[in-house]
């Protein structure tokens, strides 16, 4: 897998996530239970590879953001 696709994948699931919480805070809403309830498993799976993707975009956001990379250049 290149660099793209795995940015293309964890970039998504962590989007998931994060509209998963907000549909949790503002309405009690949980997609991801409502969508898996039925196979607990697969909803812990899916909450695992939602925050390792978050973590790696965190991780590598600088390398990739062009405002991120031109701000940290100005501090130096």
């Amino acid at each position: 897998m290149d660099n793209k696709t795995i940015h293309l994948v964890t970039f998504s699931l962590a989007m998931v996530g994060a509209l998963n919480w907000g549909l949790v805070g503002l309405l009690r809403f949980n997609l991801v239970e409502m969508l898996l309830g039925s196979w607990p498993g697969l909803v812990t799976i899916v909450y695992v590879l939602v925050g390792a993707s978050a973590v790696y975009e965190f991780a590598t956001h600088q390398g990739r953001c062009k405002d991120c990379a031109a701000v940290m250049a100005a501090k130096k």
